[in-house]
């Protein structure tokens, strides 16, 4: 899984001659995720949140115990990030993850392909689960900023179906004064989509000029603009997680699963999926499995 320092540099420089369009000085993040193990993952920058909080569950756990790599079924000598939470109905008993990557990210395209499941992969169903792909600022930020893709394939949020939201955040007072009943400081926009989303998909999001263009699957899915837009540098996050309130009444274990294949960012550059897709296909082409040139 690791290479010399001297290999790594050879590989990316063979790496941007490949990626036809691609200028040799792009700030580029990829992962497509073929760690041995949760460590190896962390030393390319990734952390898995401990503390418990908001969202989710209050007082249910957080910890990198649901993060494992297994070899693609579909596709021989690729490997998959597989994410899981579970619960038995209580806070007590209920584990969720999420996971981040350096918050040093604005402007440019976002992507992921992940799989989306509308089932546990144990245990009975009907637990309100979320299912992300996100960026997101620090939160007590002044000019707080978040993005999400979230899946939640049993409802939730005032939905009994299956629902897909882009959900676009700011701060109250940047687009509209905050009312006297909010319950946060936090004012969002979003759109949403019923039906059953089960199954492999990529989720793509271009930051530019002050707005936020979201696409599913190559199509566009939604944009959000008018102050929305993010401002404060970005992390970039998974996170599986369990919507308070929305547990099912029931004592039996049951576990939930997301896959991820790869990771992409380009800074300050509009992508479309065809592009990005072409792109993590000459990565991997010339056996680079991980890039981070986007400056801290």
């Amino acid at each position: 899984r690791f290479v010399s320092l001297t290999g790594l540099l050879l590989l990316t420089a063979v790496a941007s001659h490949a990626r036809e369009g691609t200028p040799d000085d792009a700030r580029i993040l990829f992962d497509d995720f073929s760690y041995a193990d949760f460590e190896a993952m962390t030393q390319n920058g990734w952390l898995a949140r401990t503390e418990k909080g908001i969202p989710g569950v209050l007082g249910a756990s957080f910890g990198p115990e649901g993060v494992s790599f297994i070899a693609d079924p579909d596709k021989a000598g690729n490997r998959l990030m597989r994410m899981s939470s579970s619960t038995a109905g209580d806070a007590d008993s209920t584990h969720q993850l999420q996971l981040c990557h350096q918050r040093k990210y604005l402007d440019g395209t976002y992507a992921a392909r992940v799989r989306f499941f509308d089932t546990p992969a144990s245990g009975p169903d009907g637990d309100q689960i979320v299912e992300t792909f996100y960026t997101i600022s620090q939160m007590d930020e002044p000019s707080y900023s978040e993005a999400d893709f979230e899946y939640l394939p049993n409802g939730g949020w005032g939905r009994e179906e299956p629902t897909f939201w882009s959900t676009t955040w700011a701060p109250w007072g940047r687009v509209r004064p905050m009312p006297e009943d909010a319950e946060h400081a936090h004012d969002n926009t979003s759109s949403q989509q019923e039906g059953s989303l089960e199954g492999w998909h990529v989720l793509l999001m271009q930051v530019v000029d002050g707005s936020v263009h979201y696409f599913l699957d190559g199509e566009p899915f939604a944009t959000h603009g008018d102050g929305y837009a993010p401002t404060a540098p970005l992390s970039i996050n998974f996170n599986l997680w369990f919507v308070e309130g929305g547990l099912l009444d029931s004592e039996e274990p049951r576990q939930y699963v997301e896959l991820v294949d790869w990771v992409f960012h380009e800074a300050g550059t509009v992508l479309t999926t065809e592009e990005i897709e072409r792109r993590v296909a000459d990565l991997r082409a010339t056996l680079v499995p991980w890039m981070d040139s986007v400056p801290a």
